[in-house]
């Protein structure tokens, strides 16, 4: 991607064309400029597209005082390694499920979906309601009084109870991997908004965020990461609400959006769910209906929200069995409304941005800039944010972005930190170390993870987008061990060798496919199942083979293996385990309540944007 895209774009307008925050001027644009940030006359040499005024300085400077002092201050609460990798598990309903939304919401939500509801219209909200709400209310209802009576440190570790130390390893340095990559992924969108923005060079917006994460993270522990994601999680919300709010003023409302979406993209159904989901070539993400539902909704999604460490590992720091239910459940409320500070600003894309020219810009993909498209999807979030944003609001906007990168990225890194010392490094390297030894290899491996990330930050650039990029990630990690998980959690009968050889060929099958999709394009209509598919619709079914493949595999091995008994079973199989008794509480404090209110409002929305 070129580092000067921004300069070429100013350099080709007109002199008498500036940046003012609502628009060029002089192209036409009806919205008013007076919220104008700093008026920029565009100028060889310079490459932002606004310059930060003291007070959005100040705010920018007091949110990274405030998460460094979070992390120094609660140090001192942090030197036991349940304190460091667990946050002492004292975390109540509320701070767990904030925490456990926020962690999520890194650039895979801010900056990743806006660039793909620009790119696919209305369907990208599938991964926030099909893609989420089921999903989070099974791993409250259902897999949480497993994960937190067993006391597992991480998700690897419940496959060491239940499967044995190979699957732990095998499960352990695939979801390392994850992580790093992840990771890499908040780390380059961040980037990318310094960059597009302020015109910071890509490095060092980079470095400086990366080192902030590694300090209070690495001080804190994921204490420290739980109490900073719910301070995120307030900013994200007060600085991302500004661009839809603002956007819809512009666009003349929803309607009118809508009305000028389906005028200027006639052939493409940019805004509705379901409608023309029925064959791959009616919407613009080319897919099917099959493949959100099974592919996204029953693997994909579950996998994530059941299995990822990332988010768990925040539920499993709540205080009692209730909270760690209510955590997720919590949060699928604000998950459902993240779209109006996501996928919006996406769609008001396809409509306000415009060239100098007065004709609609066009974004691309992130491997696809050049001169003549020097944006991309991933910046169409930014670039909103400095159309409307004042001086004061820019720095709250900008603010709110680096908060969610952050949290996305301090949710690696601390799920990262967390699995390598307990499920690589104890096992394979020191198995008995006084505790405050772990807490130290906790520490370093944050800076681990921190380096790595770095690197794997510019993987990011040769994807079309980092949605796509992500969802390829889910395919070869997520969707396998998710089957595994299944298996050994309501299959008695499942054995050791059937678990690690079912996790094992599931990877490889995904990555396989993936591979073979890339040396040979038309293998696309094979695994897609049509030649009309796009690369979204990939991710998905390669998602859905690798998990009836790790099915397969896990029962076929199982058969011809010896199982564990009943008695070993204690604890982490249904029909093994008798469930936790858990004194009854007024209907409003009840899990099983406020997850059936979830589902009315979940299966509402759906049929409301048919």
């Amino acid at each position: 991607m070129p580092m000067d895209f921004v300069a070429t774009t100013l350099r080709a307008l007109p002199a008498t064309h500036v940046w003012l925050g609502s628009g060029w001027s002089g192209t036409g644009s009806t919205f008013p400029a007076q919220r104008a940030l700093a008026i920029f006359v565009a100028a060889p040499g310079h490459s932002q597209l606004a310059h930060l005024t003291a007070l959005d300085v100040v705010m920018i400077a007091v949110y990274f005082a405030m998460v460094l002092y979070i992390g120094f201050y609660l140090k001192r609460l942090s030197n036991t390694s349940e304190e460091f990798f667990l946050a002492g598990r004292e975390m109540t309903a509320w701070i767990a499920g904030l925490s456990f939304i926020s962690a999520n919401m890194g650039s895979l939500e801010l900056m990743g979906w806006a660039g793909s509801a620009y790119q696919y219209g209305i369907l990208a909200t599938h991964w926030y309601w099909i893609g989420a709400i089921p999903a989070m209310l099974f791993l409250g209802l259902v897999m949480m009084p497993f994960y937190y009576v067993c006391k597992t440190h991480s998700v690897p570790g419940y496959l060491k109870l239940r499967f044995g130390e190979s699957s732990r390893i095998l499960a352990a340095f695939s979801f390392a991997t994850e992580m790093i990559l992840m990771s890499g992924v908040n780390m380059f969108s961040m980037a990318v908004v310094m960059k597009v923005v302020l015109g910071w060079d890509i490095t060092f917006s980079i470095l400086v965020s990366s080192l902030a994460v590694a300090v209070y993270v690495g001080l804190g522990g994921l204490r420290s990461a739980i109490y900073n994601e719910v301070l995120q999680f307030v900013l994200i919300w007060a600085g991302a609400l500004l661009v839809p709010i603002l956007g819809l003023v512009e666009a003349g409302g929803w309607h009118k959006m809508v009305l000028k979406i389906a005028s200027n993209y006639q052939h493409q159904d940019y805004i509705h769910l379901w409608r023309d989901t029925a064959h791959f070539s009616a919407n613009p993400m080319g897919v099917h209906w099959t493949g959100i539902v099974f592919g996204l909704g029953c693997v994909i999604s579950f996998g994530y929200w059941t299995t990822d460490f990332l988010v768990v590992q925040r539920v499993l720091a709540a205080r009692d069995l209730r909270a760690a239910q209510m955590a997720p459940i919590i949060g699928s409320f604000f998950k459902m409304a993240v779209p109006f500070i996501v996928i919006l600003p996406g769609l008001l894309g396809l409509v306000v941005l415009h060239n100098s020219n007065g004709t609609l810009m066009h974004l691309v993909g992130e491997n696809q800039v050049s001169a003549a498209n020097p944006h991309s999807y991933n910046e169409v979030l930014p670039l909103l944010l400095v159309r409307y944003c004042g001086p004061g609001l820019l720095g709250l906007g900008i603010t709110a972005l680096m908060a969610g990168f952050m949290s996305g990225m301090a949710g690696n890194v601390s799920a990262f930190a967390t699995v390598w010392t307990y499920d690589i490094y104890q096992p394979l390297i020191r198995k008995q170390a006084p505790d405050h030894h772990y807490v130290s290899v906790g520490r370093w491996a944050t800076v681990l993870a921190v380096a790595a990330s770095i690197g794997a930050a510019y993987l990011v650039m040769h994807a079309a987008g980092i949605m796509d990029y992500v969802q390829a990630l889910f395919s070869f990690f997520i969707a396998p061990l998710f089957a595994t998980i299944l298996m050994g959690m309501f299959w008695k009968r499942a054995t050791a060798a059937g678990g690690f050889w079912g996790l094992l060929i599931g990877m490889l099958s995904s990555v396989s496919l993936f591979v073979w999709v890339r040396l040979e394009p038309t293998a696309l209509s094979i695994v897609a199942l049509s030649p009309d598919a796009k690369s979204m619709a990939e991710n998905l079914y390669r998602g859905l083979w690798s998990f009836l493949i790790a099915i397969t595999v896990t029962v076929v091995v199982s058969l011809f293996t010896q199982p564990k008994s009943t008695e070993e079973l204690h604890g982490l199989v249904y029909g093994a385990t008798p469930l936790p008794f858990q004194e009854p509480v007024p209907f409003y404090r009840n899990q099983w309540f406020w997850a059936g209110v979830v589902s009315v409002i979940f299966i509402g929305l759906n049929i409301l944007f048919w």
